[in-house]
């Protein structure tokens, strides 16, 4: 049987390993982008010379041949479903027995004029790294549309290279449509002392053209020019699938798909960025961008294609990044409104560095979520509270099991207890040592 995956990035290579564990079928990976998988969220720093293209790539050259998984580098125009073909720009063509899609995701762009000037990109391929390397060469300022993830990688690697960054962001506080209040303000004022010129309730309307087909300056909401020669478009990603819509495949936003990753169309599956869940599980999104879910798709998908039916449960939500030096990470639900049905307390260190955030249902008082800036907590603890619907006074009296690095970094457990106690009146003691000693212990042989 000849197994195709279309696209090798995280889904589609975790795909063809996991096959070949479990098959002997002919496995084939193709791309357009790059010849060898790499590691996207390291793209970041190729920029700022911290790694080469190759130190970004997991596997030996090597390694291909002797897995027996044949790369294509060629592009994909169309698909023939009934025929069971792909056809390439090379006039080529390739059959298969069963296909798997994982075409990633293509960067938002809303219709503004002089968006297809050059020195306007985002950050998501290959290409995109390329085009914003070769417009640094004596760039004086760049602007950055778009206040989430990929807009604080691109505006740190220009001030890698001492270059001034201006950021548009539409919102009134920085990524407020996830953060909630406090998380947001201490990112505002991050940025602000890293010199980022920030713009809240800022918009771009404009992108001007400097006569030669190049960007000369932006123009805002707020009657301003700024003159810059890069516009960095970060305003989110949509999945790549707008060449495929009129191929018979049932799209919605993405590629519809049910929990097996099967598409409408016999032998045909889709995984990571561009596969959109019909019912996703409780708490999760039908669109999911992130590495680790990608990486989970990739491993499902595998099972299926090779006859072993396996469904798609990527478990709680889980997100980790950094906002420059300030390290991010999110477990369950923190919603940036805490509901009335819900309550937190939030932590948040005398640097402004730091915060933790706990949220609970008050109903029961179950933990329903953890958001941590500036700190890090070990994942199979927070892992297990939210599988065992623990309650918040027992996550409180076991809160030192999360700490990562205790024996680097003050503890801060106290403190977070009496912020409860001030809440509620409840007074949270610290599980006793012993008491903690046996929890540690089952976490370690789980």
């Amino acid at each position: 049987m000849h197994l195709v995956i279309l696209g090798n990035g995280i889904s589609g290579i975790t795909a063809a390993r996991h096959i070949r564990k479990l098959s002997d079928h002919q496995i084939t990976v193709i791309s357009s982008e790059s010849q060898y998988f790499f590691s996207r969220t390291a793209l970041m720093y190729i920029y700022m010379g911290h790694m080469r293209m190759e130190d970004t790539q997991p596997y030996a050259v090597d390694f291909w041949d002797k897995n027996r998984i044949n790369l294509v580098f060629d592009h994909v125009i169309s698909i023939d479903f009934l025929q069971k073909s792909l056809q390439f720009s090379s006039k080529s063509k390739i059959s298969y027995d069963k296909l798997l899609l994982t075409v990633g995701s293509a960067s938002n762009r809303f219709g503004w004029p002089g968006q297809e000037l050059k020195g306007v990109g985002g950050l998501y391929t290959l290409q995109d790294l390329e085009a914003m390397d070769d417009a640094s060469r004596d760039l004086k300022r760049a602007v950055i549309v778009g206040g989430g993830l990929i807009g604080i990688e691109m505006a740190e690697m220009f001030l890698s290279r001492h270059i001034p960054v201006t950021f548009l962001v539409r919102e009134k506080s920085f990524w407020d449509i996830v953060l909630p209040p406090e998380e947001s303000r201490m990112i505002n004022q991050h940025l602000i002392e890293h010199h980022i010129d920030l713009r809240l309730e800022t918009e771009l309307e404009s992108i001007e053209d400097d006569g030669q087909g190049r960007v000369a300056a932006v123009h805002t909401n707020r009657h301003e020019r700024i003159p810059c020669t890069f516009v960095g478009l970060t305003a989110g990603v949509h999945p790549n699938v707008r060449w495929l819509k009129d191929s018979g495949l049932e799209i919605n936003r993405g590629i519809l798909v049910d929990s097996f990753l099967r598409t409408n169309i016999p032998d045909v599956y889709a995984a990571g960025d561009c596969a959109e869940i019909r019912y996703p599980d409780e708490g999760r999104r039908p669109i999911e961008p992130v590495w680790y879910t990608g990486r989970i798709m990739g491993e499902v998908a595998a099972y299926n294609l090779c006859g072993l039916t396996v469904e798609y449960h990527p478990g709680h939500w889980f997100n980790s990044a950094k906002f420059l030096d300030i390290e991010y990470q999110v477990y369950g639900q923190v919603p940036p409104t805490i509901p009335p049905e819900q309550d937190s307390i939030c932590w948040i260190h005398a640097s402004g560095k730091k915060s933790i955030r706990l949220v609970w249902r008050k109903s029961d008082d179950v933990l329903l979520g953890i958001n941590l800036m500036g700190t890090r907590y070990r994942q199979e603890v927070c892992m297990r509270w939210l599988d065992e619907k623990a309650s918040i006074r027992k996550v409180l009296e076991e809160l030192e099991l999360a700490n990562f690095d205790p024996e680097l970094f003050t503890a801060n457990e106290d403190e977070i207890r009496a912020l409860y106690t001030a809440k509620t009146g409840v007074e949270i003691r610290r599980k006793s040592r012993r008491s903690a000693d046996r929890v540690w212990q089952f976490l370690r042989q789980s």
